[in-house]
């Protein structure tokens, strides 16, 4: 029984094995109860007590430096695999310059590029631009607005109210008039000035709402206006960004902030007035609100309304954006689909 020879041919075994499964079966070969060592320790038996004891004793010593070579054997090839591993994982974050297919260069969204015309066509109309915060207080987004709290105007706007300060005193502004009072606020009389922003509301999405929309507001602030020039100015812009065809019509409504006031509605671009859908089969689509400013407003700002007068109107840009480009749901503007983006 050559136990050096059995534990010279096992080591070399050991080291040869590539992988961790390749060593588990050196292991059982070599270790396991069918292997050399166990054959050979059975053959003790056979043998006289003192050359048994002799024998036995360089079996077990055999047995442990080859225990001990498969741990450390299984230690390096556990290492190596798991670095392996992390790098069949590792991403290639080297930056290269594709030159061959260069990446598509974007463009604004259709809501952006029906902001910026729209206020292109005001400022033609002698109008300049303001914009204003999106969180406001509750008396800049309603107070100064004449909706005092409690008012039952209120619940025409589903506010979104944000945890900042007393329990619903931060708002995400519902509309842009708010920007109105801050103007009447800072400027110097007269006031001629349009509002464009983002609004928020509580509301479902369908074909003619989204819960977060872009509105302009206008305001105009001076000596002697009335009515009249309300919807003069309504219809001018009507023609100047619809275009011919294309008119506006006023019906009494109400506003807390005007006196009076009222919804001005255009030709449907979509049916160009035979009805639709979207317009609800009248022929005709809401854009926006407009009237005459409230006194109560005035007051709320210390403008005297006796020697000033003015009026607002505010109304979508996503509704313009619709209605210009004939698109049936306003939805589409937010579902990022580059089918329909890529048109525009």
């Amino acid at each position: 029984m050559d136990v050096g020879r059995l534990e010279g041919e096992a080591a070399a075994a050991v080291a040869a094995a590539a992988s961790s499964a390749a060593l588990a079966e050196v292991e059982s070969a070599v270790l396991g109860k069918r292997g050399p060592l166990a054959l050979a320790h059975r053959q003790l038996g056979s043998l006289d007590p003192e050359e048994r004891r002799s024998a036995g004793q360089v079996l077990n010593e055999a047995r442990r430096r080859l225990e001990a070579l498969v741990a450390d054997r299984r230690a390096e090839l556990a290492a190596a695999e798991r670095r392996a591993a992390l790098e069949a994982d590792r991403l290639d974050l080297t930056e290269t310059r594709v030159v061959a297919a260069p990446m598509a260069r974007g463009h604004l969204h259709l809501v952006t590029q029906t902001q910026y015309e729209l206020e292109d066509t005001f400022v033609g109309m002698g109008f300049t631009v303001a914009e204003g915060p999106e969180a406001e207080t509750d008396w800049y987004n309603f107070e100064a607005l004449n909706i005092p709290p409690a008012h039952p105007a209120r619940s025409m706007w589903d506010t979104l109210y944000l945890d900042l300060g007393e329990p619903e005193t931060v708002v995400l502004r519902t509309h842009t008039s708010p920007v109105q009072i801050h103007l009447m606020e800072d400027q110097p009389l007269p006031i001629h000035a349009v509002m464009p922003g983002r609004c928020f509301r509580r509301e479902t999405p369908d074909a003619r709402h989204l819960a977060v929309f872009h509105q302009v507001e206008g305001l105009v602030v001076d000596r002697g206006i009335t009515f009249g020039d309300l919807a003069g100015t309504i219809e001018t812009f009507t023609g100047a960004y619809f275009g011919p065809g294309i008119h506006s019509r006023l019906r009494p409504a109400y506003f807390p902030f005007t006196e009076p006031s009222a919804e001005f509605e255009i030709t449907c671009t979509i049916c160009r007035g035979e009805g639709c859908r979207t317009c609800s089969g009248t022929g005709w689509i809401e854009l926006g609100g407009c009237g005459m400013v409230d006194p109560a407003v005035f007051d709320a700002v210390g403008i005297d309304a006796g020697e000033w007068s003015g009026f607002a109107f505010g109304f979508g840009i996503d509704r313009c954006a619709q209605m210009r480009h004939g698109i049936s749901d306003m939805r589409a503007l937010i579902e990022n689909d580059l089918r329909f983006l890529r048109q525009f």
